[in-house]
């Protein structure tokens, strides 16, 4: 007993333990040393797996709910799609016997009024159709350089008539570096539906600014109304298909422009103006610009 007591207390980390096949020692405190380094070290990978499993878990959860959106969109689509074509073909010969009978009636100002109400009802019919296509058609961009400034000049003078009506004042501020490499129709289906959105909310008037700007790695193109602006409830869901604030539409015109920003890698986000009125912001990445000459 006594020799183990003894033994103990010679035990003292300052001992020295011989090096197999050379003169060099090291002695016990040197150990500690290396042990308390490998330690951390440990430590500080298995700090690191676990702040990496995580990051993966949460974007493996974000892409499964993403996909489960996709699926659900896409079987939404095959129906949509389905409905669409056949309205579309029932509307076809409406619209044709419609115009026959508006052409034989003649001056009838009574038949003449309603024959317009036809038209009319025609015509938002055809509209729907249109939103229920774009939305569901499932195609890759047909990609070329666009200038994008020409194109929501294009789409303001097509709507002209409709922004003299509701005494709407347009404002212009254009960037001329605007050539991206986008599909035409795609792009400009989102100006339309952004421009017509805007209309929407100000049918006693109002200013509409278009402006757009090279800003941080991508161009900046802003659709700013003086509208009743976006409550916060609808921030969330004012891009979910078939949301709409409105009593009629499809309420897919903002769903189609996100739908159209996704296929160019950009992204779309609304908010409200400082004042009044709210403002939606595309912004496509500066690598599909063209480069400047």
């Amino acid at each position: 007993m006594q020799e183990s007591s003894d033994n103990n207390a010679s035990f003292n980390a300052n001992r020295v333990f011989p090096l197999p096949g050379g003169d060099e020692s090291l002695d016990l405190r040197d150990l500690l040393q290396c042990w308390d380094k490998a330690t951390a070290r440990l430590q500080e990978t298995h700090e690191s797996l676990r702040k990496e499993v995580t990051r993966l878990t949460d974007e493996l959860e974000v892409k499964n709910r993403e996909l489960a959106r996709k699926n659900r969109l896409a079987d939404l689509g095959l129906v949509a799609s389905h409905i669409a074509h056949e309205v579309r073909n029932g509307l076809m010969p409406l619209t044709l016997y419609t115009g026959m009978l508006k052409r034989n009636l003649g001056a009838d100002q009574e038949s003449a009024r309603v024959i317009g109400k036809i038209e009319s009802g025609l015509t938002v019919l055809n509209t729907t159709v249109d939103d229920l296509l774009h939305f569901t058609a499932d195609r890759q961009p047909n990609r070329s350089y666009v200038p994008t400034s020409e194109l929501i000049r294009e789409v303001c003078e097509d709507l002209a008539p409709q922004l003299q009506a509701q005494e709407v004042q347009l404002r212009l501020d254009l960037t001329d570096r605007d050539m991206l490499l986008s599909d035409k129709d795609m792009l400009k289906r989102a100006f339309l539906n952004l421009t017509l959105n805007a209309l929407d909310v100000m049918p006693k008037g109002g200013i509409l600014t278009i402006t757009s700007q090279v800003n941080f790695g991508h161009l900046e193109i802003e659709f700013a109304d003086t509208g009743c602006g976006i409550t916060s409830g609808d921030v969330r869901r004012i891009f979910d298909p078939f949301f709409s604030t409105k009593s009629t539409g499809t309420g897919l015109g903002l769903a189609i422009v996100q739908r159209v920003m996704e296929v160019h890698e950009g992204q779309v986000s609304a908010m409200n103006c400082p004042d009044f009125g709210a403002a939606f912001t595309l912004m496509f990445p500066i690598k599909a610009m063209k480069a400047a000459a």
